[in-house]
């Protein structure tokens, strides 16, 4: 009986010590969590938002952002790595995968965080304006959100996007700028009923490479102006380029008929040469 009793007591105290055993793991496990918790994302690559210690999930976004645009205006789409990247913004690279998944994807979003807005705004006020808009209500109502704007740390971007036609045609005007030159096109031949939509669509050309051009030098036209020092008076530079351009969207069609007479003249010469070289031999 004895012994039976001393077994008892034996089995007890074994599954005393196991249950201690297994609170003590659960409470070790707890302690193990919530250190983990609390470190700074940035010590931490299992972190998907890859924050820096005391940063937001958007606050990484915009860094990745920053430094994109940056390296991207730099060195260019295909010679920046997200490697390159991450260095600049100073996050990890689960942080990227994070937000845009791939590099492709990351830079469709540095380029359209600068012409999405842009666009609205075009075609807000577009519409405000109605369908009776005036030539100068069309032209400022294109060149105005974008010039308004601090644009000054995409210019790198937008030079280096220029330089390529073929990027800038896939990445650029394919993906954020057709349907807005279609809209702008309807607009200028509503104003101007004599132009042919393909004349519309050219002259809308015009007014875009006037505006780059005053964007991608921006920083020296004070210089080039003889005013050296002085900030770039926009609201000045925008009614300029308004009244320039809206002369050239008044401007007849002579030009499209002249080019046109002339190329079939160009195309008749050589028939009528041969024509002559015939009839010569009869």
């Amino acid at each position: 009986m004895g012994a039976i009793l001393q077994d008892a007591l034996w089995g007890l105290q074994q599954e005393r010590f196991s249950l201690d055993l297994r609170i003590a793991h659960t409470y070790d496990s707890n302690i193990r969590m919530n250190a983990l918790v609390s470190l700074p994302p940035s010590l931490s690559s299992a972190s998907p938002a890859g924050t820096l210690a005391g940063g937001s999930v958007a606050v990484t976004k915009t860094r990745i952002l920053d430094a994109a645009e940056k390296l991207f205006g730099q060195k260019g789409f295909d010679a920046t790595s997200l490697r390159d990247i991450t260095t600049e913004a100073q996050v990890n690279l689960a942080a990227v995968n994070y937000h845009f998944q791939s590099k492709d994807s990351l830079i469709d979003a540095v380029i359209e965080r600068r012409i999405r807005p842009v666009n609205q705004q075009r075609m807000e006020m577009l519409r405000t304006a109605g369908p009776g808009a005036s030539v100068e209500q069309i032209v400022e109502a294109y060149l105005s959100p974008l010039l308004k704007m601090e644009i000054l740390p995409a210019v790198p971007l937008l030079g280096r996007v220029l330089s390529n036609p073929d990027q800038f045609f896939e990445r650029v005007y394919k993906r954020h700028m057709q349907e807005v030159a279609e809209g702008f096109a309807e607009a200028i031949g509503r104003a101007r009923p004599a132009l042919p939509r393909k004349e519309c669509l050219w002259r809308l050309q015009f007014m875009a490479g006037s505006m780059s051009h005053v964007l991608a030098l921006s920083a020296a036209l004070p210089r080039m102006m003889g005013t050296p020092g002085q900030p770039l008076d926009r609201v000045a530079l925008i009614w300029r380029l308004t009244e320039f351009l809206s002369a050239g969207l008044r401007a007849p069609n002579g030009g499209a008929v002249a080019a046109r007479n002339r190329t079939r003249k160009a195309a008749a010469k050589p028939r009528n040469r041969a024509a002559s070289r015939r009839r010569e031999k009869k």
